[in-house]
């Protein structure tokens, strides 16, 4: 079991679901955490939010410089060749903080993987993979990584749960086209995909929020 670090928040005593949630590049597992009590009301179910801390790792684009990171990037061009290894490896911590919320008493249909950029395309990759069902995905100003391995490495548990994809009309960092084109390429593989666009940069916005609370509200 690796040691992961990470930022727990419950919204109420026995949480009854479990929203893991992903950072993106640079950042850490702090970085979304003010925004809970925005997403649970007063007397609703009580959940577990978990932040986990990526680990610190040299990031090409970055001029190798160290920095929390899911996986390696290489280049922003569609093309660039993608981090195989770092992937796969972050995929494997994510295995391990699910089935330690099954060990908690939470099952996996109530379990939301969700991430923001990095973090969101983590949750894709490993979300459609994960061998049993999720409660749903949530996809934030994000893209797909290794699409071309997507239908020999997709899990039919999957292919059901719902997915929230957003992003930010206006993003610097992660192309909007690029978000727009993973969501045809998830819908053209049969999943059901509910698409956000907003008038946003690389960022998240208050619609957004409220749209992500009605969202969690629903799957969990």
């Amino acid at each position: 079991m690796s040691q992961v670090e990470t930022v727990e928040i419950e919204t109420g005593p026995r949480p009854t679901g479990t929203v893991l949630w992903l950072h993106g590049l640079g950042a850490d597992g702090h970085d979304f955490e003010p925004i809970v009590p925005e997403l649970v009301e007063r007397g609703d179910r009580p959940l577990r939010f978990i932040f986990p801390h990526a680990p610190i790792r040299k990031v090409t684009i970055n001029n190798s410089m160290p920095m929390r990171a899911w996986y390696d990037i290489v280049g922003f061009d569609r093309n660039a060749v993608q981090d195989e290894k770092g992937i796969r490896a972050t995929d494997a911590i994510v295995h391990e903080l699910i089935q330690r919320e099954n060990e908690r008493g939470i099952p996996t249909n109530r379990i939301v993987l969700a991430g923001f950029s990095q973090g969101g395309a983590v949750t894709l990759y490993s979300g459609i993979r994960y061998p049993e069902t999720l409660a749903g995905m949530m996809a934030l100003s994000c893209y797909m990584l290794m699409a071309s391995k997507l239908q020999a490495e997709r899990s039919d548990a999957n292919n059901n749960t719902p997915i929230f994809m957003a992003h930010g009309k206006y993003d610097p960092v992660v192309d909007f086209h690029y978000g727009e084109d993973s969501r045809k390429f998830l819908q053209a593989a049969g999943y059901e995909v509910e698409w956000h666009p907003y008038q946003m940069p690389h960022s998240v916005c208050p619609e957004e929020i409220a749209d992500i609370a009605k969202w969690l509200r629903r799957v969990l």
